[in-house]
């Protein structure tokens, strides 16, 4: 009866049953719906870059904190690098994740808040890479006059690529090497670095020429969309460059940390093949004139030598009378020199001749016996003299061999004294030269042994001995 009179609940149909997942997609499609795009500004914390290429983070200010994700597809379109206290505003939508019953942003886009604070890290960016010294003046190079080959780093299709190469082809066609990167998005500055990096590693002389110039080149576009040509990575790569490198990234008003630290910087990429290049027809003229002004100074100098030497040669006999008459004294001195040799032995023949009238056979005969033995006598006399001095140089030496032997060191080792030398040979005189552990060569009378030299124990004081007393001598 009790039970009959107890009041009856809540029908349990009266409220729509749901399962976790059911609930979790209403809620998904609830939230979505509402907020199918909105702009969120806030505070990057936490970033992370998954192995997946997507990027976690999330938006805070000082009442609430949003997480937020970035797919890999939209990330890659960035034009800056997210940062953790960087101030963003985020473009996207809102969803939940039901596998942890939260809700976050899903982000289609993504700026720096305002372009004042994208300024202000410029600036700040930039302070540090000039503090090292990246930006110094005297790092800069010379660009080459005539380049063989040019490197292009810039993307494959646009019109930039195509201005470069058709200024070049009109002004000096050289050959043209092209890296292709991509010029705006995430992945830019890496890029443009590994390019620029790649372009540098290439070997003289290999397959692919090295280049002797390179031009980094972009179109003009936002502050966000050059910003690639900020990151530190590309600055670094281009100060590193061992190749001279122009910057030529945007428009004239455009400008970026690479043109700062770059050999050169041009406003336009078109500029930039203008100073990589001279004009052709202008080196051809150039070259024309230059032959002219050659040809020209020639024959002024050539004019004004002649005419200097004509001034010279009206100053000046004439060489043919000065060789006639050089001729003439010629013939004289010879004709003089016949008559004296002639008179010369006409002179000597008579004088013989009287000489020889003079004298008979036998007085000739007794003179030339006479002669005869003065040489004899004379080649005696020079005989015994030089018998004697070489006696008197003979005993002289003997002496001499004698006093040597007597005052030489060797005539005392055969008493029983020895000669101690070091290694280089130099007698070693004192105690203080004789350290422990120098080797020694040690010369006797009979020959020499090697030894090295020890250390001994301070040796006591002996007392001296009296001397014994002596006879008186007398």
């Amino acid at each position: 009866m009790a039970a009959m009179d107890a009041k009856p609940g809540p029908a349990a149909g009266n409220l729509p049953e749901y399962t976790v997942g059911e609930l979790s997609n209403r809620l998904k499609r609830t939230v979505e719906d509402a907020f199918a795009l909105v702009r969120v500004r806030g505070e990057i914390s936490g970033f992370k870059r998954a192995a997946s290429g997507h990027l976690y983070l999330a938006l805070k200010d000082e009442d609430a904190v949003l997480d937020a994700v970035c797919w890999k597809g939209t990330a890659a379109k960035f034009a800056l690098k997210p940062e953790d206290g960087m101030e963003v505003i985020c473009t996207g939508k809102l969803t939940t994740y039901p596998g942890r019953s939260k809700y976050q942003m899903v982000i289609e886009r993504m700026e720096l808040a305002g372009v004042g604070a994208l300024m202000a890290l410029l600036e700040q960016r930039k302070q540090k890479l000039a503090a090292e010294g990246l930006f110094a003046a005297e790092r800069k190079r010379p660009i080459p006059y005539l380049p063989e080959v040019i490197g292009v780093v810039t993307s494959p299709t646009g019109a930039v690529i195509r201005d470069i190469l058709h200024r070049l082809r009109e002004r000096f066609p050289r050959h043209v090497l092209v890296w292709p990167v991509l010029v705006q998005g995430e992945s830019a500055a890496a890029q443009v670095a590994a390019a620029i990096e790649g372009f540098n590693n290439i070997q003289p002389g290999g397959a692919v020429p090295r280049p002797d110039l390179l031009i980094v080149a972009r179109g003009g576009g936002s502050l966000e969309d050059l910003w690639a040509f900020n990151e530190e990575v590309v600055v670094r790569a281009a100060a590193a460059s061992a190749i001279p490198l122009i910057s030529a990234v945007g428009h004239e008003t455009d400008t970026t940390l690479i043109d700062f630290v770059s050999d050169r910087r041009a406003p336009t990429p078109t500029a930039a093949a203008e100073m990589a290049v001279p004009v052709r027809l202008d080196l051809i003229d150039q070259v024309g004139a230059f032959d002219r002004r050659q040809t020209q100074a020639i024959g002024r100098l050539m004019a004004e030598q002649k005419k200097h030497l004509g001034a010279l040669a009206r100053g000046l006999r004439d060489p043919r009378e000065l060789l006639a008459q050089a001729q003439q004294h010629f013939d004289d001195s010879s004709e003089r020199l016949k008559r004296g040799l002639q008179a010369c032995v006409t002179l000597k023949q008579s004088q013989l001749n009287a000489s020889a009238g003079g004298l008979r056979p036998r007085d000739l005969e007794r003179e030339l016996m006479r002669q005869k033995q003065v040489l004899a006598d004379f080649a005696k006399a020079l005989e015994r003299e030089w018998d004697r001095r070489l006696q008197d140089a003979k005993r002289a030496l003997q002496q001499r061999a004698k006093l040597l032997e007597t005052l030489s060191y060797r005539s005392v080792l055969g008493r029983g004294y020895a000669v101690v030398r070091d290694a280089a040979g130099q007698p070693v005189t004192s105690m203080a030269a004789a350290t422990p552990g120098l080797a020694v060569a040690i010369e006797f009378a009979d020959g020499r042994r090697d030894a090295v030299l020890g250390g001994t124990a301070k040796a006591k004081a002996a007392a001296p001995r009296p001397l014994k007393e002596q006879g008186t001598l007398l």
